[in-house]
């Protein structure tokens, strides 16, 4: 499976941010997005998540589902984490996993999902509570929730400690043995080997 763009432009704003860019993110590898900000890191992303509309160039995923969108067949985790304060942990990621899959999952997956990103034990308490790592690796759980082969994530790593973040390693590398495709906004160092897109800021 690849991920591949081609001539990419993308509008923010009214301001070009993206322009003749092109792209392969192989099946099994993590790609890297670097450059200092405002160089359209983040739009690119939400670029391939659907979130922005692409100006020109074309975006395909060879061996995903022919027919469907590539945006339907992506993960997207941004700076905001999406949660209804007044819904519990576990009825947060339950309605996540319902919108995002296949209709309502098992029980069984919600509890999964929560013990990867090590929520299982607070899962009946209201996301309110929740201090910004938690609320950040209950927005991780999806990942495990819902099966979906491309991951865009915005600098996953924030507001994570060093456990929250080996968890997030933990479920990448996992996502990547199994042939998934990684893209990955980000300042720091990923303890697995990545391949770097360097983006730079447009004359």
């Amino acid at each position: 499976m690849t991920l591949s763009g081609h001539e990419l432009a993308c509008l923010r704003g009214g301001r070009r941010v993206l322009h003749g860019l092109s792209f392969d993110a192989a099946g099994g590898a993590a790609l890297a997005l670097r450059g200092p900000n405002g160089v359209g890191k983040s739009s690119l992303l939400r670029l391939i998540a659907g979130l922005v509309p692409l100006e020109a160039g074309e975006l395909t995923l060879s061996g995903g589902e022919a027919d469907t969108p590539v945006a339907e067949q992506a993960h997207y985790l941004g700076h905001l984490d999406a949660l209804k304060p007044g819904l519990s942990v576990e009825e947060n990621l339950g309605f996540w996993a319902t919108f995002l899959g296949d209709g309502a999952p098992p029980r069984a997956a919600i509890d999964d999902a929560l013990d990867a990103v090590g929520l299982l034990d607070i899962a009946t308490l209201p996301a309110r509570y929740l201090s910004a790592g938690q609320r950040r690796r209950l927005a991780l759980a999806r990942l495990a929730a819902v099966s979906r082969p491309v991951w865009l994530l915005d600098e996953p790593t924030s507001a994570l400690d060093a456990d929250g973040q080996a968890r997030l390693f933990a479920l990448i590398e996992t996502h990547l043995a199994r042939g998934g495709i990684v893209i990955a906004a980000t300042h720091v160092d990923l303890p697995f080997t990545v391949r770097d897109l360097k983006l730079e800021r447009l004359a």
